[in-house]
């Protein structure tokens, strides 16, 4: 089941990047908005490693998009967030902000 698999740090971070790209969630713009919002290094393998084990577990999806000139006439992997990646997703980041409640003295303002 789906919902009893925990999430780690960086495939939490990787299906907060698919959500923040929308429509556009594709290895590249994910692997971006991970870099921007993080200020973090990543190496793209590992997003688009992330991106597969996560299929895998069935909190991503994906489809291949239309064919593109720019690509080679190949069509682009879009990838987007099934509902209970949605509901594992939230229950991993639900449990990360009751683990940070009363610490904000040590851990300053949120």
């Amino acid at each position: 089941m789906a919902e009893a698999q925990p999430l780690g740090e960086f495939e939490q971070l990787v299906m907060l990047g698919v959500l923040h790209c929308g429509a556009d969630a594709y290895g590249v713009p994910v692997w971006r908005e991970i870099q921007a919002r993080t200020s973090r290094a990543v190496s793209i393998a590992a997003v688009y490693k992330t991106l597969d084990r996560l299929e895998g577990k069935t909190l991503v999806r994906s489809q291949v998009g239309e064919p593109t000139a720019e690509r080679g006439g190949r069509g682009k992997r879009v990838y987007q967030v099934t509902p209970p990646g949605l509901r594992v997703l939230r229950a991993s980041l639900g449990a990360l902000a009751r683990m940070t409640d009363g610490l904000e003295g040590v851990l300053g303002a949120r």
